[in-house]
């Protein structure tokens, strides 16, 4: 590990409580890490800038917001070039469904971690976008019948 990303203890427990709270006040947090206010502010602004800490985002209910369906997707592309790779990779980044998209080693090239509201909606999202973007060849499809686990939480 270089000198850039060390994190010690006390990181550690700044970025365990980040992760479940987000918004926590500069003050709770370091109450919570045992920490100065100022050096619980000082150590967080460095983990922003060595890019340890990358951004904070709200966590949505996917039923509230009409995401219900989850779906995984293999995806097999016809060419195995540099070029081909770039404009699937791009499309995908485009796509506002795709949640995830991971390059992958093994069985098939791609893959991607969609939300879409039902059967339907994927099917329209498979038929309209997925099998249009570019170099798509073969797809197998894997709906989620129940989520055990989903989390953002690194183990830190």
């Amino acid at each position: 590990m270089s000198e850039d990303f060390r994190i010690d203890d006390t990181d550690r427990r700044l970025l365990r409580v980040l992760q479940q709270d987000g918004r926590i006040s500069n003050q709770d947090l370091a109450q919570r890490c045992h920490l100065s206010p100022s050096a619980c502010s000082d150590r967080v602004r460095r983990l922003r800038e060595r890019g340890i800490i990358v951004g904070y985002a709200a966590v949505l209910d996917p039923l509230k917001v009409g995401r219900a369906l989850l779906i995984f997707v293999e995806v097999v592309l016809d060419l195995t070039t540099a070029e081909a790779f770039e404009a699937f990779a791009a499309e995908a980044r485009r796509t506002p469904d795709v949640l995830e998209c991971h390059m992958v080693a093994g069985g098939f090239d791609y893959l991607i971690k969609a939300r879409v509201r039902d059967m339907a909606a994927y099917r329209e999202f498979l038929g309209n976008v997925l099998v249009n973007m570019p170099g798509v060849r073969e797809t197998r499809t894997y709906a989620v019948l129940e989520e055990i686990k989903s989390t953002t939480l690194l183990p830190v």
